[in-house]
């Protein structure tokens, strides 16, 4: 991503604080999806309904109607048969509410956002930047029904494939209104070492690698297996013929349990010794402050989420561990961006394209 400029100009502190309230409903509807993923609700809606579907169903002869069409699916017959009408309905509120937020978040960035382009409040380069940001959160929507899809007909649960397309999405969106903010503001120019530079965009897309293997760690209910640690299938390192048994091999990088699991450990792994080594390459190069800082929290974050998922494992994914897990995930990605994004130089652009004057 580049910058949006670097300018003299003060930052429009109205649209900064607008992207940030996004950003804020975007982390929360992650966990909410985490929770509803956990307690098996994301089926309990088998319909897409853009419009009608805000409302949930107000009578009986419609809760009945809505508990009808969940037990045509594979999931209700197999896992769920005999459920009971309230019960139903617990998991109907999860889903509900996880829709819900998410035409929400479309309304909170849509009309302000639109209240900003006729106060003419937005440069040409931001205003590129954000009709990209709300075509990708449109895209989202069919992604995330794509997903419901996928689990209405064969299978008891959704493809961890578009699990985590949907999640990687979400994150997606998350990070590039991070970076727009980040570009808003203003600071002074970092003169950074290229290695740092490298450094940070390798520890960014780690973290997006790991975030992916864990969405398929969840889809796969792989956190359910092997809770021991630091050993797995009774070893550090499972045997090849346990970890590529299936054919073609790289199916076992996406569909078998033990690879899958295996592979979000050592990246893992990977990704917190890099964050150690980059912060302490920071001081060795003798950066800037905030980028030193910004390092060495990062560092910190991933050994937070490390512990968080190992106690996730061995306790076998109680809910409250893997919400704090995936909350956790979500700070190391947003000091992730805002590294890379301070390492970055930022180009002077002409008058024109100067953030706006302040929005009020």
């Amino acid at each position: 991503m580049q910058g949006i400029s670097a300018t003299p100009a003060s930052p429009n502190t109205a649209v900064r604080w607008w992207l940030i309230g996004v950003a804020a409903l975007i982390a929360l509807m992650v966990l909410v999806g985490g929770a509803t993923r956990l307690t098996e609700s994301g089926l309990s809606i088998v319909e897409w309904k853009p419009v009608t579907g805000t409302l949930p169903p107000l009578t009986e002869a419609q809760w009945h109607e809505a508990f009808e069409g969940y037990k045509k699916i594979p999931q209700y017959r197999e896992l769920n048969a005999g459920m009971t009408l309230a019960e139903f309905k617990t998991i109907f509120w999860w889903e509900w509410a996880h829709r819900l937020l998410g035409r929400f978040i479309g309304a909170a960035y849509l009309l302000p956002f639109l209240y900003f382009l006729w106060r003419g409040a937005l440069g040409a380069e931001l205003k590129r930047r954000l009709w990209l940001i709300f075509a990708l959160g449109a895209l989202q929507g069919g992604v995330g029904w794509w997903m419901v899809a996928s689990g209405l007909t064969q299978r008891t649960e959704v493809s961890q494939y578009r699990l985590a397309a949907h999640l990687i999405l979400a994150l997606v969106i998350f990070a590039a209104i991070v970076w727009t903010v980040q570009r808003m503001k203003a600071r002074p120019p970092v003169a950074a070492v290229p290695r740092l530079k490298l450094a940070g965009q390798l520890l960014l897309g780690l973290t997006f690698l790991q975030i992916y293997f864990g969405a398929l760690v969840a889809g796969l209910r792989a956190g359910r297996a092997y809770n021991t640690w630091p050993e797995i299938d009774g070893a550090f390192i499972p045997s090849a013929g346990r970890l590529f048994f299936e054919q073609p091999w790289w199916r076992n990088l996406f569909d078998n349990v033990l690879t899958v699991q295996f592979e979000h450990r050592m990246t893992a792994y990977l990704l917190l010794a890099v964050a150690l080594w980059h912060a302490i390459d920071t001081v060795r190069a003798r950066a800037a402050g905030a980028v030193v800082s910004g390092a060495w929290w990062l560092a910190a974050s991933v050994l937070v989420q490390a512990v968080l998922g190992i106690l996730t494992l061995l306790y076998q994914v109680p809910i409250d561990l893997a919400l704090a897990h995936q909350a956790v995930a979500i700070v190391v990605l947003t000091i992730a961006v805002v590294n890379v994004e301070r390492l970055s130089p930022r180009r002077v652009t002409a008058l024109s394209e100067k953030l706006a004057p302040q929005a009020g």
